[in-house]
């Protein structure tokens, strides 16, 4: 569902997919390929954009506080995730079941593990990986994992835009 609150409607980009079983409200702003899959919900009290190629898969929630929030290019934010993130960096991973919490800003290429919680306030490096509860820096991204990420990027634009392409129930 997309609707409108307080005046504000989401702005999808035509080249972005949305699952019609997805929840979309508010001052939100979706870029160009990129994917909102089923049970996700992307909530915009405040504003939130999401920029291009990026996938926010199933039964995940973001949610902005004060300031809004900015997702970068090709986020790959995996199942279940909560996200509450002020600045998510271009070509972050957040993998399956990951908490970041209030006012956390993650720089380019950094990888939040399968799990792990970020604190409030956390500030995250460049291509730092993030692990456990509460979630430390345990060494950097390598190239071979960055390639990784980079494709997982790739392949959920090109599903979006298969599932895009077929539609839905008429």
């Amino acid at each position: 569902m997309i609707r409108s609150f307080g005046g504000k409607m989401p702005k999808i980009h035509p080249e972005a997919f949305v699952s019609e079983a997805a929840y979309v409200v508010g001052d939100v702003e979706i870029g160009a390929g990129s994917s909102v899959w089923p049970g996700a919900v992307i909530r915009g009290e405040s504003r939130i954009v999401i920029g291009r190629n990026t996938c926010v898969q199933d039964n995940t929630t973001i949610h902005a506080d004060g300031n809004g929030a900015r997702i970068g290019d090709n986020v790959v934010m995996g199942h279940n995730v909560l996200c509450h993130a002020d600045i998510v960096g271009d070509n972050v991973t957040i993998a399956n079941g990951a908490t970041v919490s209030n006012g956390c800003e993650i720089e380019a290429g950094a990888v939040i593990g399968a799990g792990a919680v970020l604190v409030d306030n956390t500030k995250v490096r460049a291509k730092a990986i993030m692990l456990g509860v509460p979630a430390k820096e345990r060494g950097d991204v390598s190239p071979e994992q960055q390639e990784r990420f980079r494709r997982t990027a790739e392949h959920y634009a090109e599903l979006g835009r298969q599932y895009k392409a077929e539609g839905g129930l008429e």
